[in-house]
């Protein structure tokens, strides 16, 4: 039978030490805000249902949330008066009954699925409340997890520990997963008897033990319950989870030459035997189908790459764009909202953007498709098999036909139809001798301008 499950996500702290006018689970680790790495990890664990407890800069954080969960609540935390009373915010949505709730810390974005499963799994064979905790040989500054005969018997915070209660090593992560239909009256339980007055989550251990539950630490790696608080942190996250999706992307067949110097985005997609060249950075929404190669020093984002493609180097492909099967985009070129199809070449220098390159066609070097006009975009369609000579200006909106030329260094005005050929430049005219006279002409100003200095 499957269990229902409510994530609550904690996203009311103020992360001042961020320096920044925007709450701190807006800032981004690979493209994508704090609080949308936990909130994903939470819904591909299973959860169906989300509460996001906000506090400074609410409006904006349930903007984002809603924009990606649209069935998710929200719930304001006026007093910010301990964790205990940050998931009680919640109230409403741990009412309506489900069979699990995670209590999740909007800055954590390598937390992951799969220990969420594997605690939810746990509160499946009887335990009320879950922990996750991490082991570290420097646990100066966090609570201890005391455990003995497989259970959590406590969470002894640094300062009303033993000494030998602070020699362990494991500690508190934050994280809980609790038995939905047991915690209730345990959260109302928690008291705010202590030196600041707050209401504190770790209080429900004791609580849940005296009440007869079964409470277990499950060990995660240190990494996954990382916050952030600072723009050093949020670096240090980002290195750790670009090195974690690296491993995963070569373990699934993609090639790196460089890995440290490749960056992918939140949803990079790479297949089974592409090849990142060094220096490659994948803004969101991009795929890179198999056998393609993304040569170094490439930006590339909301792009779908199809197989055996290649891109670069010193390319930047914007949004929009979509290469077929074979094509080629290579150094020094930029396309936006271009569809290029297979086997299409556009080898270098050039700019594509709002068009459609038809299949097997060539752009020569410096051809840019004119596509604003000061106030619209206009759309160029290129046929297949046509060739666009260097240097060329396609004034959008314009057609060249299937199979069509373009000379070089033309201004193209006007649609080319099928197999024609398009020459719309100047005449070139000589004039004997001319090129002497304005040598000699220049030299004389010249000598004129040295003899007045």
């Amino acid at each position: 039978m499957t269990r229902s499950c409510l994530s609550i996500i904690l996203a009311a702290g103020e992360g001042t030490r961020m320096r920044s006018g925007m709450s701190k689970v807006l800032h981004p680790v690979a493209g994508l805000p704090l609080v949308g790495h936990v909130a994903d990890a939470a819904a591909a664990a299973g959860a169906d249902a989300m509460a996001v407890v906000t506090g400074r800069d609410s409006e904006a954080v349930e903007r984002f949330v809603a924009a990606r969960f649209p069935a998710a609540s929200f719930h304001r935390q006026i007093e910010r008066l301990g964790t205990a009373h940050a998931v009680l915010a919640a109230r409403d949505a741990i009412a309506q009954g489900y069979d699990d709730l995670l209590v999740l810390f909007g800055d954590t974005p390598l937390l992951t699925a799969d220990t969420l499963r594997t605690a939810r799994a746990l509160l499946g064979t009887g335990a009320g409340v879950v922990v996750l905790g991490f082991h570290t040989q420097r646990p100066e500054g966090y609570g201890r997890l005391i455990v003995a005969d497989g259970q959590l018997h406590a969470i002894r915070e640094e300062k009303d520990a033993s000494q030998a209660e602070r020699a362990i090593t494991f500690c508190n992560g934050g994280v809980m997963v609790l038995d939905g239909r047991r915690v209730a009256p345990l959260l109302d339980a928690i008291g705010n008897d202590n030196a600041k007055g707050e209401y504190y989550l770790t209080d429900i251990v004791a609580l849940a033990r005296q009440a007869g539950h079964g409470v277990v630490a499950l060990e995660a790696d240190a990494s996954e319950l990382v916050g952030v608080n600072t723009r050093v942190e949020l670096a240090e996250v980002e290195a750790a989870w670009q090195a974690r999706q690296r491993r995963q992307a070569m373990l699934g067949g993609a090639t790196m030459i460089d890995p440290s110097s490749v960056f992918l985005a939140h949803d990079t997609v790479l297949d089974a035997d592409c090849v990142i060249e060094p220096n490659v950075v994948f803004g969101p929404g991009v795929r890179i189908g198999t056998g393609a190669v993304i040569h170094a020093f490439c930006h590339l984002e909301g792009v779908t790459i199809a197989e055996d493609c290649a891109v670069g180097p010193f390319a930047r492909l914007r949004p929009g764009t979509q290469l077929g099967q074979g094509a080629k985009v290579g150094n020094f070129c930029e396309t936006k909202n271009a569809e290029v199809e297979a086997g299409a070449k556009i080898n270098h220098l050039s700019y594509i953007g709002d068009a459609r390159v038809g299949a097997g066609a060539n752009i020569g070097a410096g051809t840019i498709t004119c596509n604003y006009d000061g106030a619209l975009k206009h759309h160029t369609d290129i046929g297949s098999g046509a060739f666009v000579g260097s240097n060329s200006s396609l004034v959008a909106p314009v057609r060249i036909g299937d199979g069509a030329y373009v000379a070089s260094g033309s201004v193209v005005t006007e649609d080319v139809p099928p197999d024609a050929m398009a020459i719309a430049r100047g005449r070139q005219v000589n004039k004997d001798g001319y090129g002497r006279t304005v040598r000699e002409r220049n030299a004389a100003a010249k000598a004129a301008r040295s003899g007045k200095a």
